[in-house]
């Protein structure tokens, strides 16, 4: 048994699906959701309870968090733009939440129409209500190490956002790589202004693979100290604000990349892999690849 451990965020089910043009069936979502909690994911962010006409694919956010209903061990989540999104994920049963951000003004003018400070402004009564609820709220920064529109992001700019939102009372800040256009060096850069400003333990890592950087970036992050990262179940994904963001880290690479370490995540390697392998079949383009 090894002495380390590492906690995987499954995001499949919302940012992974989140870029599927073509609708995909609530039943079918859940089936997903339920076979990702039987592989050992315990912690599973199942949807966005966002405005169907800008996330069309999350249009059914209600039936999903409903559907997903409780289980021993799983924590199902619902990412939440501000206060009465929240109120609906609660109502719906979800067990914990997240709100977003940037680490660029420029990608959160085009991400949620206001300014960074605006975009945490909104948080405050997300916050009370989760706070009344008793559940966790994670809050994400994207564009992490680079933006679409502003090129490059300095280290200390995505600190100051994870500060600002620890402040707010965040109970762990999502350090997002949101291109997938990252290094070691740059992510290492990135991970080590965030913990002058945060302790590891209440820091996560989201990588996208564009660039073929993913573990490589993990295993930066890790070795810093951060023990919980994020994977999107086939590598299903990207963003819908970042025209350059492809597909997300495949949770089954996360997995095998720690398994490989001898380092436990609780995950069913095998059973997860043969998950994935459907997925990428019934996502991926005829005649092409996914993304």
């Amino acid at each position: 048994m090894a002495d380390e451990s590492v906690v995987i965020v499954e995001v499949g089910p919302r940012d992974g699906l989140q870029n599927e043009k073509a609708e995909v069936a609530t039943q079918e979502k859940l089936a997903l959701i339920a076979e990702l909690a039987d592989a050992g994911l315990a912690r599973i962010e199942a949807t966005a309870f966002v405005s169907p006409r800008w996330v069309p694919q999350m249009g059914d956010h209600e039936a999903v968090m409903r559907g997903v209903g409780r289980r021993s061990g799983t924590v199902f989540s619902a990412l939440v733009p501000n206060e009465k999104g929240a109120e609906a994920a609660l109502a719906a049963g979800a067990q914990a939440l997240a709100v977003f951000t940037a680490a660029s003004e420029s990608f959160c003018q085009k991400n949620t129409n206001c300014s960074i400070a605006e975009s945490i402004a909104r948080f405050r009564p997300v916050m009370a209500l989760a706070e009344r609820a008793n559940v966790p709220v994670r809050g994400y920064v994207s564009c992490a190490l680079d933006c679409p529109y502003e090129g490059a992001i300095a280290p200390e700019a995505v600190a100051v956002v994870a500060a600002e939102l620890l402040a707010l009372g965040c109970d762990e800040i999502a350090l997002s790589d949101t291109l997938g256009r990252g290094t070691p060096g740059r992510t290492a850069a990135m991970v080590e202004a965030a913990l002058r400003r945060a302790p590891a333990a209440m820091l996560a890592g989201h990588f996208h693979d564009t660039s073929g950087q993913a573990i490589a970036n993990v295993e930066a992050a890790w070795q810093l100290g951060l023990r919980v990262f994020d994977g999107s179940v086939g590598g299903l994904g990207g963003c819908p604000y970042a025209p350059d963001a492809a597909g997300n880290l495949a949770t089954e690479r996360l997995v095998a990349h720690f398994a490989a370490k001898g380092i436990e995540t609780g995950v069913d390697l095998a059973r997860l892999s043969a998950i994935a392998e459907r997925v990428v079949g019934r996502f991926r383009p005829a005649g092409g690849t996914l993304r």
